[in-house]
């Protein structure tokens, strides 16, 4: 009876952490469209992203150091290789390719429409690799995505829209998408920190390299100061604090739930605009955002991470 209930309620803090990083990565992230959105207008798009990346790794290491020593930062040959990989599949392909897209002349609304398609190629790799999702999964992203279209439509998408641009939105949430669903499959730290700060570095790393070949200007130039502050909210919050939630809610939460925040990003950024731009929210913006909370709460349901805690970790194995 005893060690049952210590389980139960292991099992219900995991849920509980679950659900506060879950939070994190929907409130910060969804934020970042308008930090993006200043930074790029300014500053070279994937140079930017690199700087970005090197200074979160390095301040997430500094404070993994604080508390642990150098020896907390230790990593195998294999485990650098897994969490190259990562920085080359999410940093670099995943966010640096649609910060280029954007500077290209991808609107937001599109960007946001074609990046909520990450459960959807969640589920292809899932299905390919014979991990077949519940049915109720299935139902809560389709409707999430029609929950999407739905709010983008009536926000309306600011724009023609750019195929070059757009196609290069949709293979970098392929690649994100990937990144993610293999990160359980990789040999890795066994401490997602260590993971964060690894595959920051990495991905900074290929941004630069990519910089350089696009002929961006690969170190810091001048710049309004608001393109420097939104480039400072991003180092802090969208890098230390939420991608590092994001990475360990990957090693800890079934992917079609982490995979969410998709859906929730957009839904957060039309409410800053009307809080902070005073934009208008339309009945079906309102609608939108309604069937998409919606939507989360189906596939929250069907995928409890407590309840596929075991399978997880053994992938992790």
């Amino acid at each position: 009876m005893t060690s049952g209930g210590g389980h139960d309620g292991s099992a219900t803090s995991l849920g509980w952490l679950v659900m506060v990083a879950l939070g994190i990565v929907y409130v910060v992230w969804g934020s970042t469209y308008l930090a993006i959105r200043v930074v790029v207008e300014d500053l070279p798009p994937m140079a930017s992203a690199s700087w970005r990346y090197l200074c979160g790794g390095l301040i997430l290491g500094a404070l993994l150091t604080a508390r642990g020593g150098l020896r907390r930062l230790r990593a195998t040959p294999a485990e650098l290789a897994g969490t190259a990989f990562l920085g080359l599949m999410l940093p670099a392909l995943g966010n640096g390719v649609v910060s280029v897209a954007e500077h290209m002349g991808a609107t937001s609304g599109v960007a946001a429409l074609l990046v909520a398609s990450v459960p959807l190629w969640v589920i292809v790799w899932r299905s390919a690799a014979k991990d077949r999702p519940p049915r109720r999964t299935f139902v809560g992203v389709l409707l999430g995505f029609v929950g999407l279209v739905v709010l983008l439509a009536g926000a309306g998408f600011g724009g023609e829209i750019d195929v070059v641009a757009s196609l290069l939105v949709v293979f970098a949430a392929m690649c994100w998408s990937f990144g993610s669903w293999t990160t359980p499959r990789l040999t890795l730290p066994k401490d997602p920190f260590v993971i964060a700060v690894y595959e920051m570095l990495f991905g900074a790393v290929v941004l630069l390299i990519g910089a350089a070949a696009r002929g961006e200007h690969v170190l810091p130039t001048a710049a309004p100061l608001e393109a420097w502050l939104a480039w400072v909210y991003l180092v802090t919050f969208g890098s230390v604090v939420a991608f590092t939630a994001y990475v360990w809610l990957l090693s800890s939460a079934p992917i079609s739930l982490v995979a969410t925040y998709a859906y929730v990003n957009p839904v957060v950024a039309v409410f800053l605009g009307w809080l902070i731009l005073n934009e208008v929210v339309t009945a079906s913006i309102a609608l939108g955002g309604a069937i998409v909370i919606g939507a989360v709460a189906v596939v929250v349901s069907g995928e409890r991470p407590a309840r596929r805690r075991s399978r997880w970790a053994t992938a992790r194995r």
